[in-house]
């Protein structure tokens, strides 16, 4: 089974556990924690629950949760849980566009530290997201050999090294020394939705 075959039916999967949550849950955004930075442990503190990894997740992009202005757009990127046990989530994501080929596509995204990180625990079917920042302005202004059109977005859960991959086609800049076109801040729960992108 190839990758893309396989990402499909995990897009599939995450719908239907998604569409469920959305009937029987009313998000909101929880409130910033205060407490410092500190490293994913392998154990939640709270509830000894493991970390996420991305055997465990469903990871996508809704393309109907998109907001912007001035030259950046804002987009969630969800993780659904799609074990049977709950797990936890602490930090930032690594995310990378990807080309046809399975390239990386210019730089990570940058981390927004503007949001101190809050350890969020996954239910069975529940999910959280990380809030991505797309520069329009950067991949407009890239020198044309350098623009690539991405497929999608590898996903590093935080603490993890094996990722996961999230259907995402925008234009990229590969050019060295331009400033990065994307940014991500840490993983808070619930559904990111238009009105938590601020």
């Amino acid at each position: 089974m190839t990758r893309w075959t396989a990402g499909m039916r995990r897009i599939a999967v995450v719908t239907t556990a998604v569409a469920a949550a959305a009937i029987a849950l009313t998000w909101a955004l929880a409130a910033t924690s205060s407490a410092a930075s500190r490293p994913a442990a392998r154990l939640g503190p709270a509830d000894n629950a493991p970390r996420c990894d991305a055997s465990d997740l469903g990871v996508w992009v809704p393309t109907n949760q998109t907001n912007g202005a001035a030259g950046t757009l804002l987009m969630p990127i969800e993780f659904t849980n799609l074990s049977h046990h709950a797990c936890t989530l602490l930090g930032f994501p690594g995310v990378s566009a990807i080309g046809p080929g399975g390239q990386q596509l210019g730089s990570p995204a940058a981390w927004e530290t503007s949001v101190n990180p809050v350890l969020v625990t996954l239910a069975p079917g529940a999910t959280a997201y990380a809030m991505l920042a797309y520069s329009d302005v950067v991949t407009g202004n890239c020198p044309s050999r350098y623009k690539h059109t991405a497929i999608e977005l590898r996903v590093y859960p935080p603490g993890e090294t094996t990722p996961d991959y999230a259907f995402w086609s925008l234009a990229t800049c590969s050019a060295r020394g331009q400033t990065t076109f994307m940014r991500v801040r840490v993983i808070a729960p619930g559904i990111g939705v238009l009105g938590d992108l601020g």
